[in-house]
Order: structure tokens, then sequence, then C-alpha cells
């Protein structure tokens, strides 16, 4: 026995039973733990760019919206201004052509007018009154011919239209007193018909009890 225990001291100095230990465990999990932490903090930066991003994008959409209505209002202004001065620089020439032509019109029959005035009554006691007739009456149709081209260009010096004649359509007829008007009238008068022939049934039918 003393041999064998001797043999199995030298076998436990040779080779010492391995203990347990729990510290590679501990680094483990404390660098997990580094891992977890240094992953939540990649998430909150990501997050934070994608953010900032997110926000980029939105002032390039806007940006990219005003430029496109900046060129867009540009473009329609510049239309519609050139056509508008266009129209009007014409309607311009054109009043500008009718306020001449006005003006040539009003000259003419002031023109006409005094003519007209400075004619005096004809004394045909005088020699000569048959040619100042004659001149009197081509001032007149002179004066006339141009107060017709000048209702010719310009309507507005039209003589006023005579008012026109009223027609029998437009005048209210009578009520006739034999139509009835209402449901009313319509009553008395079939009652007022039928009267008489009720009593002359009632005088007939009496009659002949009677007899």
């Amino acid at each position: 026995m003393s041999a064998f225990d001797a043999s199995s001291n030298v076998v436990e100095e040779d080779f010492p039973a391995a203990k347990p230990t729990s510290k590679p465990r501990s680094i483990e999990r404390a660098e997990l733990d580094s891992q977890v932490v240094g992953l939540q903090n990649r998430i909150t930066e990501l997050t934070s760019e994608l953010s900032n991003v997110e926000t980029e994008r939105v002032q390039v959409e806007e940006s990219r919206r005003r430029l496109s209505e900046f060129e867009m209002g540009r473009g329609e202004l510049l239309s519609e201004l050139t056509r508008s001065l266009g129209l009007l620089g014409e309607s311009e020439q054109s009043s500008r052509r009718e306020a001449e032509q006005l003006s040539r019109s009003i000259g003419d029959l002031r023109e006409a007018l005094g003519k007209v005035e400075s004619l005096v009554d004809i004394d045909s006691r005088r020699d000569e009154w048959k040619l100042e007739l004659t001149r009197g009456l081509t001032t007149l149709e002179n004066a006339r011919m141009e107060l017709n081209a000048a209702r010719i260009k310009w309507p507005q010096i039209h003589n006023p239209e005579p008012p026109a004649a009223t027609s029998l359509a437009d005048v209210p007829l009578m009520a006739n007193p034999l139509v009835p008007q209402s449901f009313g009238q319509l009553c008395v008068i079939g009652l007022a018909v039928t009267w008489p022939l009720l009593l002359l049934g009632l005088a007939v039918f009496l009659y002949l009890i009677t007899r």
C-alpha cells in the first residue's frame, strides 16, 4: 500500500489537476458588451446622419421646386407681357388713327357749321338774289354731305331712332266678364245655367204626380 501511495503522489506532483477559472468568460462578455455599445453608438450616428440627409433632401427638393416655378413663371410672364404689349401697341395705333380721323371730322363739321351760320336770309328784291340762293343751297348741300360722312364714320352721332310703335300684341286685353277667371266663378256660372233646368224638371215632376 505504501508503494501505491508513493506512486500516486508522484503522479499528482508531475501532473497537477487543472482548477476551473471564470476569467476567459468574463473577458468575452466584456468584449460583447463593448461591441453592443459600439453598435448602438453607430446606430445613433447613422440615424442622425440619415436625419440630416433627409433634411438635406427636403431642402434640395424645395429648391428644385422653386427653381422650376421660377423658370416656368418667367417663361409665362415673358410670353404674356410680350403678347399684351403687342396688343396694346396695336390698340394704341388704332386709337391714334381713330383720334386723328375724329379730329379731322370735328374740324370739317365746325367748318360746315361756320359756313351755315354765315348764311343770311335771301332778299328776293335784290338783283343778285338768285346767285346768293344758289350759293346758299350749295353751302347747305356741302354741309349735309359732311354731316352724312361723319354719321357713317361715327355711329354715335346718328339720329335717335323713333320710338317703336306699340303692337296690338303688347297691349293687355281687357278681362271678358263672360269668361270665368277662377274656379269659384266657374261654379257660379254652372249653377246659374243648371238652376232653370232643375226648376223645369221639378215642375214637370209635380205636374205628373198631380194628374
